[in-house]
């Protein structure tokens, strides 16, 4: 196995929680409290192996801490993976078990719900833990956390195409969406109801025909590599991380890569080669903070306006990161960087000063 400390180098702490009675096998990572209380939801995922999941949860763990900086949230970043397939290896014991290793941290991370589980499965961990988010509406949650997902990814788009094209409007652009989950099924309805033309993908074909039958009008493609090889102007990849590679770069006629999938750059330097050919790329943490921003909320008591009304401000944030790249002559991806470690450098100095807040 790698060595933990030299993967998870710049991390404040990593947890292996097991518990065998329930089959528990996750992993833990807060990557900065310098903010605030580290905040990022669990995935439910079968890795092929422990350093898979390891390598995984490093990654998102370190993304919500860029994430809930350029959003301008006083909370850092941590990310949980449970090991296993949510289809057959999810039960309120295993659940259970999970929160109490998460309430051990002492508040030190929230968690909240991503790929492989649900708001009632927070409320399952809830039952031994106070640090959840994205509980269901009926337990004063924010509910499903993809909803304002899909609506900053949206606002990201329009930023993007108000820097490309002179206007926000999406209208008649035709817009890529590979994976049409949680998030991308929202995502396809904020774009088609602003008359773009839709083309999607999806590995699960029951989330295609649930896409197809709410909109007739969507066209599907039988892959990700058919889609990103059609004629576009924007793909927004929503599925799993790492889906612009050198290989997608190379065939990509879309100007604007702008979608929910999390560390979409499947490694260091893509994001020039997508500057050299003139694809404009939003910066995947910046323009899906919306369901960051929406669990977060439950913190002061959620109210959606509230929420959604954050989650607008992701149009404004994604046209300060082009303008930052534009005037420091860097591709937006390290201008996001950029931004966001500020926030992290010069508000978490201030944590510095002890307060008694009793």
């Amino acid at each position: 196995m790698s060595d933990v400390f030299d993967l998870g180098a710049e991390h404040e702490q990593v947890v292996f929680a097991n518990d065998p009675a329930t089959g528990l096998k996750a992993i833990i990572a807060i990557h900065s409290t310098a903010l605030g209380p580290a905040l990022g939801g669990t995935r439910f995922h079968p890795y092929a192996s422990t350093d898979d999941a390891l390598r995984d949860v490093l990654n998102l763990s370190r993304g919500m801490s860029y994430k809930a900086a350029l959003a301008g949230l006083d909370l850092g970043g941590g990310k949980a993976v449970i090991i296993g397939d949510p289809t057959t290896a999810k039960s309120e014991p295993l659940l259970r078990a999970y929160g109490r290793h998460v309430q051990s941290l002492g508040g030190r991370y929230y968690t909240a719900c991503d790929v492989g589980t649900f708001s009632v499965d927070m409320d399952d961990i809830a039952r031994e833990c106070s640090f959840v988010t994205g509980r269901t509406v009926a337990h004063g949650g924010a509910g499903d956390s993809s909803v304002l997902t899909a609506y900053g990814v949206f606002q990201g788009m329009r930023a993007a195409a108000t820097v490309e094209w002179g206007s926000p409007s999406l209208e008649g652009r035709t817009v890529g969406v590979a994976g049409v989950g949680k998030v991308g099924h929202h995502l396809v309805k904020h774009l088609v109801e602003v008359g773009a033309t839709v083309i999607i993908t999806d590995v699960n074909s029951a989330a295609v025909e649930m896409v197809r039958e709410e909109f007739p009008s969507v066209r599907v493609v039988g892959s990700t590599e058919e889609l990103v090889a059609s004629p576009l102007d924007v793909y927004a990849p929503c599925a799993l991380g790492g889906a612009i590679t050198d290989e997608v770069v190379e065939v990509l006629s879309a100007k604007i890569i702008c979608g929910a999938a999390n560390n979409q750059l499947a490694h260091p330097g893509v994001e020039k080669a997508l500057e050299e050919r003139g694809i404009r790329y939003a910066p995947d943490y910046c323009v899906n903070a919306g369901g960051l921003i929406q669990v977060a909320d439950e913190l002061e008591g959620f109210s959606f306006d509230r929420a959604q009304q954050r989650a607008t401000g992701i149009y404004d944030t994604t046209l300060g990161v082009f303008e930052l790249a534009a005037s420091d002559g860097v591709p937006p991806a390290i201008a996001a960087d950029r931004l966001a470690e500020r926030r992290m450098r010069e508000v978490g100095r201030l944590r510095g000063m002890w307060l008694d807040r009793g």
